[in-house]
């Protein structure tokens, strides 16, 4: 058995990565700074050791190998003192390619949004139709309950990350996946801490699609015109659209947790399901059609979805306190911040009020870049509260042109206290973020239920 520890274990590849080495025999390790639900929970289960810095002592652990993961940046003592004593190490993905990936059929998923969603929908096809697919997504599926499995399947799931693989390897990790089959969802600007424009994304886009084999198929959103540049600097591989009458396709005009599924103008079949939003049925399609190349038929793929259960954080429905429904969401772009408010809308029917929290806390957000965008993103919402705690920027002069009404907070406390304070029944309130929420969905309901019984 050899020893492993990982440099940054606590984010959602890591873990999932952490898990992949224990069921092949290794030992493992690790440390992060911060660390939250889910991942947290995932790591106490499996047992692994988990320093919580990114001190040099931890080298008294002494593992055969160090896998270091993006967090990691040069200065951190751990990270010097591994180069100082000229330690082995080498990134996640470039362990997970060799170990795992390339002895396996891959089945990747790309894009700016959805990826996580889209990869627990195609894990969840291939598993119900028998294929027991190994898998790493970043997320919690709910049909799963895990990260990230090995089976003796030779089909292997992975959603591909945009994002770069580590400080000595500054090309996006899903460089290293080498997919057999490339699902990209959609394309837009993000990443603004390391990348300066879309243009650059395009570039690492062409990248990945430089290593996928002619006998591969690379499966697009055809109403993206971001992804159909990136298909014209080069192209080696079979494609695939879905979104237009070309490939599959869909008529958004039906009620939000059903829809039809067609391929060209054939009707395939009607997916019915507790999911709504018009983004998860794009992402449905993606995932029939990327199934049905490894020769599941659609009729099965759209069976499976009846029974697919979402993924945890993305539009997970957390709970209803006296007719006040909260829900949690990891939307973090403007993009899918909006698409998220119009799904919630449409679903409401102007019965209530929808009540939006906003986090900023990504990196792009953090740097103000998206500030503007977000504020038309968060139109169509009723009254917003934006915790502005952690935010470099000037929340209260960007939020001035905003015709909504927005209350702007600093710290949990004040932010929970001026939610209770608004909710009323029939309200619906979604808490938009991508870092742990310090348990903010515990502290509403119990607060909610405590609202309701004074007022009893």
């Amino acid at each position: 058995m050899k020893h492993i520890h990982i440099i940054g274990i606590a984010g959602t590849f890591m873990g999932g990565l952490a898990r992949l080495a224990l069921e092949l025999g290794y030992s493992v390790s690790g440390c992060d700074q911060h660390i939250y639900p889910p991942m947290n929970d995932q790591l106490t289960e499996l047992g692994v050791k988990v320093v919580p810095n990114f001190s040099a002592e931890q080298l008294s652990l002494q593992p055969d190998l160090y896998i270091i993961g993006n967090v990691a940046k040069r200065g951190m003592p751990v990270i010097e003192a591994i180069l100082n004593q000229h330690l082995p190490y080498v990134s996640g993905p470039e362990w997970l390619y060799h170990h795992i990936l390339k002895d396996r059929k891959v089945l990747a998923v790309a894009g700016t949004h959805g990826k996580t969603t889209t990869a627990s929908m195609l894990t969840w096809i291939l598993d119900y139709a028998g294929f027991s697919p190994s898998f790493l997504i970043g997320g919690i599926p709910e049909n799963f309950q895990v990260s990230s499995r090995l089976t003796s399947s030779n089909y292997f799931v992975i959603e591909a990350d945009e994002y770069d693989t580590a400080f000595f390897d500054k090309r996006s990790k899903f460089v290293h996946y080498h997919p057999d089959i490339l699902i990209i969802n959609n394309l837009e600007y993000d990443h603004a801490d390391i990348f300066p424009d879309l243009a650059a994304i395009q570039k690492q886009f062409h990248h990945l699609i430089r290593t996928i084999c002619s006998n591969g198929t690379i499966i697009y959103n055809a109403t993206q015109s971001s992804i159909k540049e990136v298909l014209e600097m080069g192209l080696w591989t079979p494609t695939l659209s879905f979104a237009d009458t070309k490939g599959y396709h869909t008529n958004s005009s039906v009620t939000d947790n059903h829809f039809p599924v067609y391929w060209q103008q054939q009707l395939l079949g009607e997916v019915q399901w507790d999911l709504f939003a018009q983004y998860n049925q794009l992402n449905a399609l993606a995932a029939i059609a990327a199934a049905k190349q490894i020769g599941i038929e659609e009729q099965i793929s759209i069976n499976a979805l009846h029974y697919f259960r979402s993924v945890k954080r993305r539009l997970q429905y957390k709970g209803e306190v006296a007719g006040v429904t909260l829900y949690d969401d990891f939307a973090h772009h403007p993009t899918a911040i909006s698409q998220t408010i119009k799904a919630l809308k449409s679903k409401q029917k102007d019965q209530g009020r929808l009540l939006v929290i906003i986090e900023p806390r990504s990196n792009t957000m953090k740097l103000g870049v998206m500030k503007h965008t977000l504020v038309l993103a968060l139109q169509d919402a009723d009254l917003i509260f934006i915790d502005a705690q952690k935010t470099p920027w000037d929340v209260k002069t960007t939020f001035s042109t905003l015709s909504k009404q927005t209350i702007i907070v600093n710290g949990i406390e004040q932010l929970t206290h001026k939610v209770l304070q608004e909710a009323k029944a029939k309200d619906v309130i979604v808490v938009m973020s991508n870092s742990e929420s310090q348990n903010i969905h515990d502290l509403l309901l119990e607060g909610l239920k405590a609202k309701a019984l004074v007022q009893s």
